[in-house]
């Protein structure tokens, strides 16, 4: 029997754990690409020697080369730099954008029919590199951001309420930073919606909270940053792709006009499925939402105009 090929770049914390879980429910095969020499095989061979345990045949394997990740279904792209003491926005932009562009266009070359989840940070931004360096329609290339700010909106909810996690459902949308725009009036528990069961100070406080989540992670590890968790959303995605189910999800997507925004990567409810983007779900927002949306597009078309602004310093200073 033959496995779905996934293949995800960058053997770190939160490729190495999203390749754990993709292999562990035997989703597909997994390929762990890396830039060190090393690190995606012995990561690899370790979570192969793991499958006897726990019963699954997928294949995980660890390669320095893109030839082996050819023929792949998704390609998950978790490689770059977190952003160190001292360094800048600017600089974690630009080197980050430099590491998307040349990982996905090495991918894209041998698995022209992928679709690209894009999980590095600046995330909105690092979405424009990526459809950018593969030539793919925006359908197959997809930011991984509000699965995971809404499952820790979701998390709190239930902290907050006593309730199972199964019972929330949370919507968060905007750009993957503090100005997300999570949506209490759509986010319910159990089928009530949050603003009829919490005051709107506590659902506010759970609102900043959420803004705040990975913030909240780095802050308590002091070095590092989240991984169970956005591993865990960016695996949801692929299963939602691989076994076509039509979910409905919150994910970054290049809007053409939807919600009032054109040419830009910002995170909406999308149906995802086997062919990656099969609908841009538009739902009514009202005057106060959609402004803090507006808001949240304006923040990434600022990380993207930043971003062409630094490609060209450094084309110029080349010149």
């Amino acid at each position: 029997m033959s496995h779905p090929k996934v293949t995800v770049i960058g053997a770190g914390n939160v490729g190495a754990t999203t390749a754990q879980r993709i292999a562990e429910a035997g989703l597909a095969d997994v390929v762990l690409v890396d830039i060190v020499e090393g690190l995606p095989q012995g990561k690899a061979l370790d979570l192969a020697e793991a499958a006897p345990v726990l019963g699954h045949d997928c294949r995980v394997t660890g390669t320095n080369d893109y030839a082996d990740t050819a023929g792949s279904d998704v390609i998950v792209v978790t490689s770059g730099l977190a952003r160190q003491p001292g360094m800048s926005r600017d600089d974690l932009l630009a080197k980050n954008a430099g590491i998307v562009r040349a990982v996905v266009s090495q991918a894209a070359a041998v698995s022209p029919d992928a679709i690209i989840i894009v999980v590095t940070n600046p995330l909105d931004a690092m979405c424009h590199v990526a459809l950018e360096a593969s030539g793919f329609p925006r359908e197959r290339v997809i930011g991984m951001a509000g699965v995971l700010d809404s499952a820790r909106f979701r998390s709190f909810i239930a902290e907050e309420l006593g309730v199972s996690v199964t019972n929330t459902h949370a919507f968060v949308l905007g750009g993957h930073g503090d100005t997300m725009v999570p949506l209490p009036r759509y986010s319910t528990v159990g089928g009530v919606p949050l603003t009829e069961l919490l005051p709107a100070e506590r659902i506010e406080a759970l609102v900043d909270r959420t803004r705040n989540g990975g913030a909240e992670v780095v802050a308590l590890l002091k070095t590092g940053s989240a991984f169970y968790a956005p591993a865990a959303s960016t695996y949801q995605m692929v299963d939602a792709i691989l076994n076509d189910r039509h979910m409905i999800l919150p994910c970054a997507v290049h809007l053409q006009g939807e919600f009032g925004v054109a040419g830009l990567f910002v995170g909406v409810p999308v149906r995802l499925g086997r062919s990656g983007v099969e609908q841009v779900v538009t739902i009514e927002l009202t005057a106060d939402e959609q402004t803090a949306f507006d808001a949240s597009a304006a923040a990434v078309q600022g990380l993207v105009t930043r971003m062409a602004e630094l490609a060209a310093e450094a084309a110029a200073a080349k010149g």
